[in-house]
């Protein structure tokens, strides 16, 4: 019996060492390997860490090499975390990666979160620049959004110098909230949402640090102050999900969160004033979700073009677990069918493309989009462009 009693003092220890580094909130201890991953080269642009393979099932890698087990974050699901449907609004709009307004074409009832890194639909801010806050619940119950609730998020994100509002991904709000409803700050204060390009200009004119194509022009990033969490170990746990872009700014105390391809860096490293993303060097595509039934109708969205014209191919590439496929594009806006090539000719709110049709059985499983473009191509435009992970579900 006290061998029993002692074995299960042990196992409890255990457990609560185990769940105390699943918790990034102040006074919890985290691995050593913390410092693994904070630490940054800072003679060169920081490299993303490589992510698990979306090709194949998420690993549960050991403890102490992550700050915690990343396929535990893509697999709990609280609180009807994620997404299963749409209403048309003025904020998930197609082309800024962040929702189509489409309703998918299955019960909301029976559907899986349509994002990877969702919260629970709540999202409560503060505004460092207005005498404004935000509590909303813009997602609700059965996993469609409230229209008015979504633009009180555009209102609330405007941009603070000319009062000028914009689409804000939806998928940026669902990171947001993720983060809210995962690491429990006592508060978030937005600093800088949506950006108009005069105001950026601005910023950049009096000499403050601003990206010539921040993705803030986008409405795909969000500069966020926290209270009540380790601002340097939420930074690592961004790192570790992957899910776009996070930059640690010590003297500011916040972070810069966006859904931008998975980068990292610090106030040293940033490199903003080196112009990165000229020449379409930075182009990059987001899905109008991540899980679809069918990708037929899905929105396809690029960003950071910065030079004209850039031509893509009129058919994507779907490589999955399951294999691959190639479906057809129609461009839907910021965009014209030209020469056998959809054609983006000049700067546009948003270039957006739609999925038209394919084969009547894409591969199910995790992978990705693939768009190519089309030669020639100007200045460092790619040849490929891959998408964010997706997941094609069986009907």
């Amino acid at each position: 019996m006290r061998a029993l009693i002692g074995a299960l003092a042990v196992l409890a220890v255990v457990s609560a060492a185990h769940a105390a580094d699943l918790l990034p909130v102040d006074g919890i201890p985290f691995p050593d390997a913390i410092t693994q991953v904070n630490v940054l080269d800072r003679t060169a642009e920081p490299a993303p860490l490589k992510p698990p393979s979306p090709l194949a099932p998420l690993p549960k890698w050991e403890r102490g090499t992550l700050l915690f087990p990343l396929s535990h974050l893509w697999e709990r699901r609280p609180g009807g975390e994620g997404v299963s449907g749409t209403v048309p609004s003025l904020v998930a709009t197609a082309g800024n990666g962040g929702g189509s307004g489409r309703r998918p074409p299955f019960s909301t009832a029976a559907a899986q979160p349509r994002f990877f890194f969702a919260g629970n639909g709540h999202l409560k801010l503060a505004h460092a620049h207005f005498a404004e806050k935000l509590d909303v619940q813009y997602r609700r119950a059965d996993g469609t959004y409230d229209p008015a609730a979504l633009a009180r998020i555009r209102h609330f994100f405007r941009s603070r110098e000319d009062g000028r509002e914009a689409a804000i991904s939806l998928r940026l709000i669902e990171l947001l909230a993720y983060v809210q409803d995962h690491f429990h700050p006592r508060q978030m204060t937005l600093l800088s949402g949506y950006r108009s390009p005069e105001f950026n200009a601005d910023l950049r004119a009096a000499g403050q640090k601003a990206a010539q194509a921040s993705l803030h022009t986008e409405g795909l990033a969000a500069d966020i102050a926290f209270t009540g969490v380790d601002l340097k170990r939420l930074w690592g746990h961004m790192r570790q999900l992957q899910a776009g872009g996070a930059g640690y700014y010590r003297s500011g105390k916040f972070l810069h969160i966006d859904t931008g391809k998975p980068r990292f860096w610090e106030e040293t490293t940033s490199r903003v004033d080196e112009n990165l993303a000229a020449g379409n060097a930075r182009v990059f595509l987001r899905t109008d979700y991540d899980r679809y039934p069918s990708l037929n109708g899905a929105v396809l969205s690029l960003h950071s073009i910065t030079a004209f014209p850039m031509r893509i191919a009129p058919e994507a590439r779907v490589a999955t677990v399951g294999g691959s496929a190639t479906v057809r594009l129609e461009p839907l806006s910021g965009a014209v069918d030209r020469d056998g090539c959809i054609s983006i000719d000049a700067p546009a709110d948003a270039y957006a493309l739609r999925v038209t049709g394919g084969p009547s059985a894409v591969p199910t499983g995790r992978g990705d989009v693939v768009l190519s473009s089309c030669e020639p191509r100007i200045e460092r435009t790619p040849a490929e462009i891959v998408s964010n992970p997706i997941e094609l579900t069986a009907r």
